[in-house]
């Protein structure tokens, strides 16, 4: 059963209406008492919440400050598990990557800043919105314009997108970083994780997303994983590269030629 969601008006709420139809949600100046989520502009961002009265703090995404912020200073650099993931390798062509489980960003974002070309699928309608807005603001700061040139985004699903995608455009690595149960002692990382796990519920199309990615990739499928969860479809990889709390499956493509 999918949670109900409402998006909050405030004001004249123009945004607000043009959310509430994008999303076929209903609109109202107050949490519905059928609603578990609502979505809001607040602090010049879109955010979502629980409803509830004891819910954590809302969610956003914002690549301007806080931990993508951090990210990019810091400089995770291209011999980083992520980047070493997708395939970036001294002396070579940096790939474009296809992010399939876009979520929040984060990785995507951190790819770009490599100099990656990068395109995000976001399934979920409501998660789409979170990310269009944050990249929406952040190309609105002057230094992070050069990043946002390598960032794209469509909505959809992503098996029947790589499915309709034209030889020329296929990407050379696919990044899959599937819902998986957070277990993790950052209060900001599982504050964000359950209120999606929430949201999204369970995944339901890892194993048919792991093929679908093996048949359209044409280098690498790079599968996020925690470091002792099972293979993702209980498919072994090819490699691994390890994190200290996560590690990186690498399937080798599976498509004729």
């Amino acid at each position: 059963m999918k949670p109900e969601i409402c998006v909050i008006a405030r004001g004249h709420g123009e945004k607000e209406q043009a959310l509430a139809a994008q999303l076929n949600c209903p609109l109202s100046r107050t949490p519905g008492t059928d609603s578990s989520f609502c979505l809001e502009y607040a602090n010049n961002r879109l955010q979502l919440r629980q409803c509830r009265a004891d819910a954590p703090g809302p969610i956003y995404v914002d690549f301007t400050r806080g931990k993508a912020a951090h990210r990019r200073r810091q400089g995770e650099g291209r011999k980083s598990p992520l980047a070493r993931a997708v395939g970036v390798k001294p002396g070579i062509a940096l790939p474009r990557v296809l992010d399939a489980t876009a979520g929040l960003g984060g990785d995507a974002f951190v790819l770009a800043t490599l100099g990656c070309e990068v395109l995000m699928v976001e399934q979920s309608p409501i998660v789409h919105a979170l990310l269009a807005d944050g990249l929406l603001r952040a190309r609105q700061d002057t230094d992070l314009q050069d990043i946002m040139t390598r960032l794209s985004l469509l909505p959809g699903n992503a098996i029947e997108i790589l499915a309709a995608m034209d030889t020329n455009t296929l990407p050379d690595s696919i990044y899959l970083d599937p819902m998986y149960p957070h277990k993790g002692k950052n209060a900001l990382a599982k504050k964000e994780m359950r209120t999606l796990q929430l949201l999204l519920g369970p995944d339901q199309q890892g194993s048919q997303l792991l093929t679908a990615a093996r048949q359209a990739a044409r280098k690498r499928v790079a599968v996020k994983r925690p470091a002792r969860a099972p293979f993702l479809g209980e498919v072994a990889p090819d490699f691994r590269i390890q994190a200290p709390k996560t590690r990186y499956d690498i399937y080798l493509p599976s498509r004729p030629g």
